[in-house]
């Protein structure tokens, strides 16, 4: 049952969402310096002052901007890894997820990739331990199905495969998600494998 207390509450998380993805939208096509509250304000039918009432500042809805994103892929996978039945599951499954993300937000690697800097230095602290332990997440995996191969090199090869899939912002617009998807999964295991069983 939704109560009066918790429609507003509702209602303002949505508004943050909404307000999250037209900044990403436009900080990915103009830049974090080349945008105003007011051009954020206009993308989502208020007035630039209007936004201080979800946001400090601009530098601050780039931070949380990140550290969700950051956030939201962790925990996908350490949920990945906690209900996933064996090694290779998990890292299909861990695939999927990154591939989701990358060809449905290719927006937030665009800013994720240009504006990490403009954060400030307390929250990108966050936003760095959060993507190494995602990383750590994918290690763990991939060393269940390559117990033989370093750690290091395991970590590398995570590296590369998200570099490969959150090249969507350049690679993805002329083939359909339908076709992109698999294209993605089936070129990131084949890295995978090359990169296990390099010598």
């Amino acid at each position: 049952m939704t109560t009066a207390s918790t429609t507003p509450t509702r209602n303002r998380r949505n508004r943050r969402a909404e307000i999250l993805e037209a900044a990403a939208r436009l900080f990915a096509a103009r830049g974090f310096h080349g945008v105003s509250i007011e051009d954020i304000g206009g993308a989502v039918g208020v007035s630039g002052p209007a936004l201080y009432r979800h946001f400090s500042g601009k530098d601050a809805l780039l931070a949380e901007m990140l550290l969700d994103i950051s956030s939201r892929l962790r925990e996908s996978a350490v949920a990945v890894a906690t209900t996933s039945a064996d090694p290779r599951q998990t890292l299909d499954a861990l695939l999927d997820a990154q591939i989701t993300f990358a060809t449905e937000q290719p927006a937030l690697i665009t800013v994720h990739d240009r504006e990490l800097g403009n954060v400030p230095e307390p929250q990108r602290r966050q936003i760095r331990r959060l993507q190494r332990l995602y990383v750590e997440e994918w290690v763990t995996a991939l060393a269940e199905l390559h117990p033989a191969c370093p750690a290091a090199r395991l970590r590398a090869a995570t590296h590369a495969v998200f570099g490969l899939l959150n090249s969507t912002p350049h690679s993805a617009g002329e083939l359909p998600g339908r076709d992109m998807r698999p294209l993605l999964h089936a070129m990131a295991r084949a890295a995978i494998d090359a990169a296990v069983n390099a010598r």
